[in-house]
C-alpha cells in the first residue's frame, strides 16, 4: 500500500505539509510546530591573522590557547577553513557556512596557497626548483610545490612557496626534505585573499 510521511505540523504560507519534500523560494512564511523557521544567515567569509601560539580547534585537549578563545565576542558562531598548526602564522579564512569550508578546503580546487618561509639552513635555487616535480618525503607523496629563494640572512634563507594540495605540515616537510629547518611560517594568502 501506498505509505503517506506526515512533516510534524509543518505550514507553508498557511498551507499544512503532507510530504517532507517541498521546495521552497525562502519568501514564503514557513512554521514549523507553529514557530517560525528564520531564514537561513547569508554566507560570509572572514579573514583572520593568526598569530604563533594558538592551535585551530574548539578545544584543546592538552589546554593550549586556541584561535576561538580570542575571537571577537559579537563574531557569529564560525568554522575555519583549513588549519594552521601551532606555530604557523597568518590568513587563515573563517566561514559561517560548514559546506563552504568544505567546499574551498579539497585540493579539487586548485586553490592556491601562498606562504613566506624562513628556514635554518643555505639552500640554493636548483634544489628548490626540484619540489616543482613533486617528492616523496618520509613515505608521504606531495604535489608540485613552487619555491622561490628571496634572500638569505645570516643563516637562514627566506622562501616564497606557492602550494595546490594543502597536507598537513606540507610546507614545513617540503623544506626539511631538502635539509632545511622552518623557524618560521606565515600564510600570506588562501585562492584569491590575501592576509
Amino acid at each position: 500500500g501506498k505509505i503517506e510521511t506526515q512533516a510534524a505540523g509543518a505550514e507553508v504560507d498557511g498551507h499544512r505539509l503532507d510530504t517532507p519534500a517541498f521546495k521552497v523560494t525562502g519568501r514564503e512564511k514557513i512554521l514549523v510546530d507553529g514557530q517560525p523557521v528564520r531564514r537561513p544567515e547569508a554566507t560570509r567569509l572572514w579573514r583572520y591573522h593568526k598569530p604563533s601560539g594558538l592551535v585551530t580547534t574548539n578545544r584543546d585537549p592538552d589546554g593550549r590557547p586556541t584561535i576561538f578563545e580570542q575571537l571577537p565576542k559579537a563574531l557569529p558562531r564560525v568554522v575555519t577553513i583549513g588549519r594552521l598548526d601551532l606555530s604557523t602564522e597568518g590568513l587563515l579564512l573563517l566561514t559561517n557556512d560548514g559546506e563552504l569550508a568544505r567546499a574551498l578546503e579539497l585540493p579539487g580546487t586548485g586553490l592556491e596557497r601562498k606562504y613566506r618561509a624562513r628556514a635554518y639552513g643555505r639552500v640554493r635555487q636548483e634544489e628548490l626548483d626540484k619540489l616543482r616535480d613533486g617528492i616523496v618525503y618520509e613515505g608521504i607523496e606531495y604535489r608540485s610545490i613552487i619555491a622561490t629563494l628571496d634572500r638569505a640572512v645570516g643563516s637562514n634563507s627566506w622562501i616564497d612557496m606557492t602550494l595546490i594540495e594543502g597536507k598537513k605540515r606540507e610546507a614545513r616537510r617540503a623544506l626539511e626534505s631538502l635539509g632545511l629547518k622552518v623557524n618560521r611560517l606565515i600564510r600570506v594568502s588562501y585562492g584569491p585573499v590575501e592576509l
